[in-house]
């Protein structure tokens, strides 16, 4: 039985989609499960498999927003949220379509949501297929200038088994509030994929919201189910996306205090790039980055005029060590 409070709060739950013809019938069939009603919204980016009559034939439930190319990730996602928002959600859910959700996922996450207002954004605990092993608690940024999920590849054995507060949380499988999406903005399409879950959490904290780690809220990942479709591609946009989270976002003397680390990830990046052969895609990627200047000093102007909190306190939730080695991610 949910609570009549708790059902007062109309959800959406925005899937974008690329080519996921052999995972989207699973994730829709388990959001269709949810024990909290949602409305389910499909962006269909650009696919050219057969996820369009998958989707029409199996869930003609379901909203499907095609669109005639691929947004990516954050572009695609705000499509969706766009739409949710014109159609009056006070929270907006973001889900992989190569992910399933348990039959309370949703539930959980909104009453955790709920158990506090200045909660801007609330994620579950995210594990692997295998049910053993965990894909994201959570994201870290880390005083680097690189992101990284929270317990990636470790055995679940009970250690993030109470909620808590963290700094950011996975675009995979979160729920934003409509409060805190109108006042700081959709994701960042320039992003376009990788990092953009991060940059909304942190223009998010700046803000003055909190982001919430809800472990009763699981869901399982097929990780790579998407990106390892796609070669040079992810460590383009990583590297471009790596310069503009910090660009933007890293406030004040704090973005003077830890230039030296940032410069020496940077460093680091470029010769494992070189090491992999993936240098000309690092290349492009940091090229990008210089040629969106005009972009990130706009964007960064408006956050930090709007910042709301200490830089103290955004120092005390920054991850104060050399970020992990972690594959397709930061290595």
């Amino acid at each position: 039985m949910i609570d009549g409070s708790i059902m007062k709060i109309k959800v959406y739950i925005v899937i974008p989609n690329w080519n996921g013809e052999d995972l989207i019938a699973e994730c829709l069939a388990s959001l269709r499960l949810q024990s909290y009603p949602a409305k389910i919204i499909v962006v269909e980016n650009g696919s050219i498999d057969g996820s369009i009559e998958i989707i029409e034939s199996q869930f003609p439930d379901v909203i499907l927003l095609k669109q005639p190319e691929n947004l990516g990730f954050a572009g695609g996602v705000n499509v969706g949220i766009r739409y949710a928002l014109e159609h009056g959600a006070d929270a907006v859910a973001l889900f992989n379509n190569d992910a399933v959700a348990e039959p309370d996922w949703l539930k959980n996450l909104v009453a955790s949501l709920e158990d506090n207002g200045d909660i801007g954004i609330v994620t579950g605990k995210f594990m692997r297929t295998d049910k053993k092993h965990i894909d994201s608690t959570g994201d870290y940024y880390s005083v680097y200038g690189m992101p990284f999920p929270r317990d990636r590849n470790k055995p679940d054995t009970g250690q993030r088994n109470n909620p808590e507060h963290i700094f950011g949380a996975s675009g995979g499988a979160s729920l934003y509030r409509a409060d805190m999406l109108k006042e700081t903005g959709l994701f960042d399409e320039a992003f376009f994929a990788y990092y953009e879950d991060v940059d909304i959490s942190f223009r998010a904290q700046l803000a003055g919201w909190k982001v919430a780690y809800e472990p009763t809220a699981l869901a399982y990942h097929h990780v790579s189910g998407t990106s390892s479709k796609l070669g040079n591609f992810t460590r383009y946009h990583a590297t471009k996306n790596f310069y503009l989270l910090y660009a933007k976002n890293m406030p004040g003397w704090l973005y003077w205090k830890y230039l030296p680390l940032f410069t020496l990830q940077s460093l680091r990046l470029a010769a494992s790039s070189t090491i992999k052969g993936g240098l000309w895609p690092f290349i492009k990627g940091s090229a990008k980055a210089f040629w969106l200047s005009p972009h990130i000093i706009k964007e960064r102007r408006n956050i930090q005029k709007s910042r709301k909190v200490s830089l103290i306190y955004i120092n005390s939730i920054l991850y104060k060590h050399r970020p992990p080695k972690i594959p397709k991610i930061n290595s």
